[in-house]
């Protein structure tokens, strides 16, 4: 009786939630079992008759039985077993929702607080982790992307989860010493990751903050944001190896075959591959690198190259069933070994790849809709979420981790299931 009066408890499921998002830095078993716990206390509510039953979880639910369903023409029904069993919570996630007591805005806001103060002990951590290997090594590279966070971990992610928690700072209406330290802690850890796809999102998610939410006058808003954004560029730009990373994208985009310094030496060159030759070329050389944007280009192209080659239209390779004929292009395109290994890193078409047409609109039903309920409420903190999966889904395969699958579907239904209480009490 004492656990059920304890689960009963709304702040329950506040803390959990919390816990579960904090915890997707770290082994993904701390995760796993924190929201076995989340699943297991929902049960309590299962005969319940305030059961929320909304077009919001039907969209991921049925994404999972599309998944299951996939199984019958999987390409690799190995890896498609080992892929529900990793989107497990597309399922379960929004299943649990349905029973749980309402979580309001008030909730949420503490479980963003709870989650932000979190990522400021990461981002401590992880710079005087770097800062004791500098000491040991003298070697500046330790402080930045792969090298400031463990390669598990992988710098875009715990970018995505940085920045939720910078603009939860950001969007508060006061600011005291410490949260204003906390932002310039958690701005000087996305520069020291560098990841450009985030730095660049997070500029724009800043502009729409100042110009929409903040009420002050419009000249001291285009100030600011200028200001803010000078700053931004000059820091990057400041910073070398940041500054390296943005610049091969730039300098390489439209010109073909530049020499790559950094992967490769004067005996054993190493070519650059623009985005033209990224999108045409036939036959690469065991010696050409892709940069990120050219990568991503080239991986378009072999999605096109698959679906007028194949039957997959309607039904896709199957649920992770696409790896094994992104690597035949690698061989049939000549590229080095290594580049057959990497994912289509772009949501939208890694779904249509595996799930075939169906499963792309409920992926774009899914964000449209979670877009539609931030816009309409004006929460600043759900449209930054909106809007950062648009945007990042064009350059990375989020659903390929369990981390990205996590913040994912945690978010969207705390967001939208918010949301919707709100839509109704503002209705009657």
């Amino acid at each position: 009786m004492k656990v059920r009066n304890l689960i009963e408890k709304s702040d329950f499921f506040v803390y959990v939630i919390a816990a579960i998002l904090v915890t997707i830095p770290l082994k993904n078993i701390f995760s796993t079992i924190l929201i076995v716990a989340f699943m297991v206390a929902s049960l309590f509510y299962v005969r319940r008759k305030n059961i929320t039953f909304s077009v919001v979880q039907i969209l991921p639910m049925f994404l999972y039985l599309l998944m299951i369903v996939s199984l019958v023409w999987s390409h690799d029904p190995k890896h498609s077993l080992f892929g529900l069993q990793k989107l497990l919570s597309f399922f379960f996630i929004p299943a649990a929702f349905m029973f749980i007591p309402k979580i309001d805005k008030n909730a949420i806001a503490k479980i963003a607080k709870l989650f932000s103060y979190g990522m400021v002990v990461y981002a401590l951590f992880y710079i005087a982790s770097a800062g004791i290997r500098y000491y040991q090594t003298q070697n500046t590279e330790v402080f930045f992307y792969h090298e400031l966070v463990n390669k598990d971990l992988n710098v875009i992610y715990f970018s995505v989860l940085v920045s939720f928690a910078l603009f939860y700072f950001i969007a508060l209406k006061e600011k005291k010493i410490l949260e204003k330290a906390f932002i310039f802690i958690l701005i000087v850890l996305l520069i020291l990751m560098s990841s450009k796809s985030i730095i660049t999102i997070d500029i724009i998610i800043f502009v729409c903050y100042y110009y929409y939410f903040v009420d002050i006058p419009k000249a001291t808003k285009t100030v600011t944001v200028l200001s803010v954004v000078c700053f931004l560029t000059f820091s990057v730009l400041y910073v070398k190896e940041a500054k390296e990373r943005f610049l091969l994208e730039y300098e390489t985009a439209f010109i073909d075959n530049t020499v790559n310094n950094k992967m490769g030496d004067t005996i054993n060159k190493v070519y650059n591959v623009s985005l033209k030759q990224a999108w045409t070329k036939d036959q690469f050389e065991q010696n050409n690198f892709f940069p990120g944007t050219a990568l991503r280009v080239y991986q378009s192209r072999i999605f096109l190259e698959m679906l007028n080659e194949q039957n997959i239209f309607f039904t896709g390779f199957g649920l992770e069933a696409a790896q094994h004929q992104i690597d035949k292009k690698a061989k049939e395109h000549n590229l080095f070994p290594s580049f057959g290994m990497y994912n289509f890193h772009n949501q939208y078409i890694q779904t249509f790849a595996e799930l075939g047409i169906f499963g792309f609109v409920l992926l774009i039903s899914m964000l449209l809709l979670n877009f539609k309920n931030a816009w309409k409420h004006k929460d600043f903190l759900h449209i930054a979420f909106a809007i950062t999966m648009i945007m990042l889904f064009l350059s990375e395969s989020f659903f390929c981790r369990q981390r990205g699958i996590v913040f994912f579907i945690f978010l969207y239904c705390l967001f939208n299931m918010s949301a919707i209480k709100q839509g109704k009490k503002t209705a009657t």
